[in-house]
């Protein structure tokens, strides 16, 4: 499926703290919409983003542009799922498909702490989607992110076929003169790797969360916070591996669950707020989520 006109949609906003709380400005355009955001504690500003169009299409872009002024505090996350259709075999100009894009950039100042939570990305089969984020952020800045896509509709017996899901996400550090890379992520799934042992093995999840903390982490510290994310796997279905990064964490998860693959996130999520002596999370409201993820 493929429109003769797609969709560039566009998102810039910028966050900036007063008072002790953080508010936000900027706009976007269609298919974007943004819902009334809502005062977190410690003073956040959680907002949710609609995406009013149902799902992409090959051609269609998807573009944010996301600004944290020093000491402000934001959480972003997606309305709902976000689906891409199958563009492959549906046109005869373009019958090897057209893939969907999207690009999203944080750019982060002194003090600053940005969550960036969408919901679930579900491919359709013969889907082509690519997404790019780039996070740049200095030493003192926190920045975490926990993204799931879901490879084929498994629940109406659908695999992701011919369909490919690429992704780039890279977080870099900046100082006075310099600058160093916390992360350079590169990752392609589709045909091969969807059935090999060395990629999901049949596995129709995948999901990565990754945490560039604000502060740098003794040893201790980031061997204490691995080992509870590891025993938050405890009941949760799937392969789920966790490893440190030079100031921070990144977490895999493969399985059939979308939902343990949430649950786990969110609790890691949980821990890096502890670690930092803010309050524990609370899950937006705008998650359709029936049950409590998060440790009581």
């Amino acid at each position: 499926m493929q429109r003769l006109d797609p969709w560039h949609g566009r998102c810039d906003l910028q966050f900036h703290a007063t008072n002790g709380s953080t508010r936000h400005q900027g706009g976007c355009t269609a298919p974007f919409k943004l819902l009334r955001s809502e005062r977190g504690d410690d003073g956040r500003c959680e907002l949710p983003v609609l995406h009013t169009a149902g799902g992409l299409v090959g051609g269609d872009q998807l573009s944010l542009d996301i600004k944290l002024e020093a000491n402000s505090c934001g959480l972003i996350t997606s309305v709902a799922a976000q689906k891409v259709y199958g563009s492959i075999g549906r046109s005869r100009l373009q019958p090897e498909g057209c893939f969907a894009h999207q690009q999203v950039r944080c750019s982060l100042a002194s003090g600053s702490d940005l969550e960036w939570l969408p919901q679930e990305l579900v491919l359709y089969a013969d889907a082509l989607f690519e997404q790019q984020l780039t996070v740049t952020l200095p030493q003192d800045a926190s920045f975490l992110s926990a993204e799931i896509v879901r490879l084929g509709r498994t629940a109406a017996g659908e695999t992701l076929e011919q369909g490919r899901w690429q992704s780039s996400l890279t977080i870099q550090r900046l100082a006075a003169n310099s600058s160093t890379w916390e992360l350079a992520d590169r990752v392609e799934l589709g045909s091969a790797s969807m059935n090999s042992p060395h990629g999901l093995g049949g596995s129709p999840v995948f999901g990565t969360l990754v945490w560039a903390a604000p502060m740098a982490m003794s040893a201790e510290t980031s061997v204490t916070l691995l080992e509870g994310a590891r025993a938050d796997r405890e009941g949760l279905t799937g392969t789920m591996r966790c490893g440190a990064l030079n100031q921070g964490l990144i977490a895999r998860y493969s399985g059939d669950s979308s939902r343990d693959a949430r649950f786990w996130f969110s609790r890691i999520w949980e821990r890096t707020r502890t670690l930092r002596g803010l309050t524990r999370p609370r899950i937006p409201r705008v998650w359709p989520l029936q049950e409590q993820p998060l440790r009581r």
